[in-house]
């Protein structure tokens, strides 16, 4: 009787869920798809660059989405071609690289992480899709969830860095920021979560190059972010240029169907990257076009990024049996899906009268100033130099000090360099300012006008010298090897230093490049990436102590290049070293064939970083202390408590960004030495303490063992509560 009260159970259950209403958008797209050909299908599938050269394509029907273009007339144009003239009436979508700003441009994407604040970095997207969508752009390509730990690779500016936490942490309030909390607002800007996967490992750090992730580590480390991006509710994801043991991203089946559609339920739009279809051809990975059109296809792909693949192939390859028109009907699925869900059905044009009327808003100036105060790292504060306080006038020096175009950074394309506050314009205000840029770019090699520096230094109390990397030298092609300064640059640095007057050195830059022996020449100095529209107000604030610097480094700074890649949560190996071995200039001269410290250094660049991930000083100080949790064992299900107090030992009111690692002493497989699992910002007053918690559960702790399932593993943990990833003292705990 059991047995068949269970049948019949299930028999109901099945039916109760065959007779539930469809969801509206669902039967929507059902509909539409029922009435189009398979030539209509493919159009869908097919994304173009430009406007008024798409329109033809629109009014067949044969245009998706368009790229490149900010024009609203234009966009409509292209809007009216698709709705008005084509037989189904089914809207594209404009889309466009937004990724730190519109208009008004925010510090590029890795400043933007050293704030550790996600609502900040939250608001900066919202910001950025109230600019964008004004001029009808409904689609951005951000943001990039790709794990980066060398900063060879030029495209670390457009992430988060090399920590798992904090890239997923803030890809999420990228998406919720660009999408808003109705994707059918007209506000709303679909994002596309980017580059899946395993992107930022390129060998060298030479862009488009091939990668070796094995499954695990894809698991542990790569694609937990994009998982975060999915569950925030990105509505688009992007493959990537590269191949992962020999299969490109855009024609591996396993990860397109069988992670992201199958294990995580995506049901959003996948678009190749820039004819990443059509370069598994150069890859070797496909013999011709078509035959990439079928791999893209057949792996998931739903939408082509210019290869032109699909609109050219996809016809002939069904009639030949190579790819069903049910995988096309699945693609289009999830085209047309992202169209309703946009709202872009029932509001198809942007109202041309609208376009910018919130471009450089006053609060939107102000958010991105807030951007830039957080994003700015101290690295240096001999004998507190900084604030200037007690200066009245200053030498203003370097090729960075008035260039509101590179301030910007990389990928600004809609960024205007006329609205950008350059540090020569804020610092007018506080200081009286001499001007001597004496390098005419941050690649010129001249020192002749070095002298400059030393005439003008005897008029003034001190000198700031505004240094770095031009826009075009990071971001998407843009690998270097040496990460040194460019040009005469470090000259200019020596050149102020023998000045004998203090110097604060203040870099702008997509990456984070090797400064050590720039260090020494400064007493001060102020790591900023590109800050973006507002950089030189927030570095007056800075240099002057109305606000206090609070970021913190989200990739680890390297003393030379010939370390990378190199970060903190790394795996401890069999022979970690301890700080005390033998180094270069230590070793005798005919020194004996040992194996000196026995241990993983190098001989000449040390131990360890210049600086490690989460570091970043204040002009105050902060005391971390009595780390407890509530209790020494757990169970699989609980979650682990922490109380710590914080406190300002210093002189003003600042901000400490609290951070949280944890260490699986014993795994299944080696696990790393530190793995940041919470933060906080802090704000305290002189002498103010604060108790505060954190929770952290227990299933947070489960990673990919060695069955390569994803679990909690019993045993013993250690637990940080520091002010950087390579302070503190450890808490032990277990656990069941």
């Amino acid at each position: 009787m059991r047995k068949l009260f269970n049948i019949a159970l299930g028999l109901l259950c099945l039916c109760a869920a065959s007779c539930a209403p469809k969801d509206p958008i669902e039967k929507k797209v059902d509909d539409l798809l029922s009435k189009m050909t398979l030539r209509e299908k493919i159009g869908q599938m097919n994304q173009l660059s430009g406007g008024y050269s798409s329109i033809e394509a629109a009014a067949k029907g044969e245009c998706g989405s368009i790229l490149n273009c900010v024009d609203p007339v234009e966009i409509n144009a292209v809007q009216k071609a698709a709705v008005e003239q084509s037989r189904l009436g089914i809207p594209v979508i404009a889309s466009r690289d937004v990724i730190h700003g519109f208009h008004t441009v925010f510090p590029i994407p890795l400043g933007q992480a050293a704030t550790f604040d996600p609502e900040l970095v939250e608001k900066g997207a919202r910001i950025a899709a109230i600019e964008a969508t004004s001029y009808g752009i409904k689609w951005t390509f951000s943001p990039m969830l790709d794990i980066a730990r060398d900063s060879r690779w030029g495209r670390v500016a457009e992430g988060s860095g090399e920590d798992v936490y904090l890239d997923a942490t803030m890809g999420a309030a990228m998406v919720r920021g660009y999408q808003g909390a109705d994707t059918q607002d007209p506000t709303s800007m679909a994002a596309c979560i980017k580059h899946f996967v395993g992107y930022g490992a390129a060998e060298g750090g030479r862009d488009y190059n091939g990668v070796s992730i094995p499954e695990r580590s894809l698991r542990n480390t790569y694609l937990p972010a994009f998982k975060a991006g999915v569950d925030a509710g990105a509505l688009t994801l992007m493959t990537s240029f590269n191949e992962n043991d020999g299969i490109p991203s855009t024609g591996n089946k396993w990860l397109l169907t069988d992670v992201l559609r199958n294990e995580w339920g995506f049901d959003g739009m996948v678009v190749t990257d820039w004819n990443s279809a059509g370069e598994m051809i150069a890859h070797g990975f496909a013999k011709d076009l078509k035959h990439s059109a079928e791999l893209s296809l057949n792996a998931g792909v739903d939408m082509d990024m210019m290869s032109f693949g699909f609109i050219a192939h996809l016809e002939e390859l069904v009639k030949e049996g190579k790819v069903s028109e049910k995988d096309i009907d699945r693609a289009v699925r999830n085209i047309l899906r992202l169209k309703f869900r946009m709202g872009l059905f029932e509001n198809p044009y942007v109202d041309e009268q609208k376009a910018g009327a919130m471009d450089y808003a006053p609060e939107h100036l102000a958010a991105a100033k807030q951007a830039a105060l957080e994003s700015a790292i101290l690295l240096k504060n001999d004998e507190n130099i900084l604030p200037l306080t007690n200066k009245k006038t200053i030498l203003l020096c370097g090729p960075l000090a008035d260039n509101p175009y590179d301030q910007m950074g990389t990928w600004t394309f809609d960024g205007q360099k006329e609205h950008t506050v350059t540090p020569l314009a804020a610092l007018q205000k506080d200081f009286n300012v001499i001007y001597e840029p004496v390098l005419a770019s941050t690649r010129d090699l001249s020192t002749a006008n070095l002298g400059k520096v030393r005439a003008a230094a005897s008029r003034a109390d001190a000198v700031v010298v505004v240094v770095g990397e031009e826009a075009i030298m990071s971001g998407e092609a843009h690998s270097m090897s040496d990460l040194r300064l460019k040009g005469a640059q470090s000259q200019l640095i020596e050149a102020a230093r023998q000045t004998g007057k203090p110097v604060v050195a203040v870099i702008m830059a997509g990456r984070e490049l090797t400064i050590g022996g720039d260090l020494k020449n400064c007493d001060a100095m102020l790591y900023c990436f590109h800050p973006g529209t507002m950089g030189g107000e927030a570095l007056a604030d800075l240099l002057t102590g109305r606000e206090t610097p609070s970021g913190k480094l989200p990739m680890t700074m390297l003393v030379e290049a010939g370390q990378a890649p190199f970060y903190y949560n790394h795996n401890r190996g069999g022979r970690p070293c301890n700080g005390t071995e033998t180094l270069l200039a230590d070793i005798p001269l005919q020194a004996g064939q040992t194996s000196l410290g026995n241990t993983t250094y190098y001989l000449d660049s040390g131990y360890g970083p210049l600086f490690p991930f989460g570091y970043g000083l204040s002009y105050t100080e902060f005391e971390i202390k009595n780390v407890k949790l509530d209790k020494n064992s757990y169970g699989k299900d609980e979650t682990v408590k922490i109380s710590y107090d914080i406190a300002n030992v210093g002189k003003v009111k600042g901000t400490e960004v609290a951070q949280l690692y944890v260490h699986d002493v014993v795994g299944s497989v080696a696990r790393p030495v530190k793995e940041l699992k919470r933060f906080a910002r802090v704000t305290l007053e002189p002498g103010e303490t604060k108790t505060l918690t954190f929770e952290l559960p227990v299933a947070e702790l489960a990673f990919y063992g060695l069955d390569m399932t994803c679990k909690v593993e019993s045993g013993d943990f250690k637990l940080w509560v520091s002010n950087d990833s390579a302070s503190g003292e450890p808490v032990d705990f277990e656990v069941r």
